[in-house]
């Protein structure tokens, strides 16, 4: 019977629990029932509605750990209860692997500097939580696959969402700080293997691999580009981050650079660029 499988259960009780509004969905017509449709969910976390009846069926064995931090993202989970929902999915909450669940705390945060684009990545730059106005600013990371939204890949894979435009000496400091970073998180997290499958992927880079064979170590928390815009032209930022020490999350912050109209821009896309980020998809 539908919902009786302890996962389930869980599934549909914090989806009936979860007010659209707050997971930013539009006011739409008058609901038979309480919270997020199973369409909402599966749109929120980036998975098929079938996949979401499936679970909620009991009919799947074991989502994946990703799988769970999507669905504890769309489903505004506590630390807890995502620790809860990996437990029921059958995965142990393993404090050697990295944290992949962004906190009410920090969405709050997000909703009260929505003005400037945001962006949440987990301690190997993976990318998990976005803005619309990062979306209208770098392009919408929807577009990519879950193991493409990751900055490293962007920046040594050559798959940048945007075309950025960095000096010499910017591009050489950045790409260098998040190296010496992403080798601070293999010594954190020794035991998930995405770390060391992420490395091996990055490898196809002479650039990484150049990087990589320094033994620098550090952590990345500044940087500058332009990114080129279709619609808008250069919009010049620096971006600063901000990392959480429990969960070794980064909030990337972008502000626009001093003495240039980037601040126009991005007040502009804040009032139609989600509209044309639709557009043009």
């Amino acid at each position: 019977m539908e919902g009786m499988n302890p996962l389930g259960a869980a599934l549909r009780a914090w989806r009936d629990r979860l007010d659209p509004a707050t997971a930013g969905l539009p006011h739409g017509s008058a609901r038979r029932v309480p919270g997020l449709r199973r369409s909402e969910l599966a749109s929120l976390a980036d998975i098929s509605v079938e996949y979401v009846v499936r679970l909620e069926q009991g009919r799947v064995a074991a989502p994946s750990p990703q799988v769970c931090a999507s669905l504890a993202r769309a489903l505004r989970l506590t630390g807890e209860e995502h620790a809860h929902l990996l437990r029921l999915a059958g995965h142990a909450a393993d404090p050697r692997r990295v944290p992949r669940h962004v906190p009410d705390s920090l969405l709050r945060i997000m909703d009260e500097l929505a003005a400037n684009p945001l962006s949440v990545y987990d301690a190997t730059w993976g990318l998990l939580h976005w803005n619309p106005l990062f979306a209208a600013t770098f392009g919408d990371p929807a577009r990519l696959g879950p193991a493409d939204r990751n900055a490293l890949v962007w920046q040594f894979l050559d798959a940048m969402p945007a075309p950025v435009r960095q000096t010499a000496d910017e591009r050489t400091a950045f790409e260098e700080s998040l190296v010496a970073d992403l080798r601070a998180t293999t010594s954190r997290f020794p035991a998930d293997p995405g770390v060391a499958a992420l490395v091996a992927r990055l490898e196809r880079s002479p650039r990484f691999r150049e990087l990589w064979g320094r033994p620098s170590v550090g952590g990345h928390e500044s940087a500058h580009k332009v990114v080129g815009h279709p619609d808008v032209g250069d919009i010049a930022l620096n971006s600063d981050t901000l990392t959480t020490q429990g969960g070794n999350l980064h909030l990337v912050v972008y502000t626009a650079r001093p003495g240039t109209d980037a601040r126009g821009k991005l007040d502009l896309l804040a009032a139609v660029g989600v509209q044309a980020v639709s557009a043009r998809g």
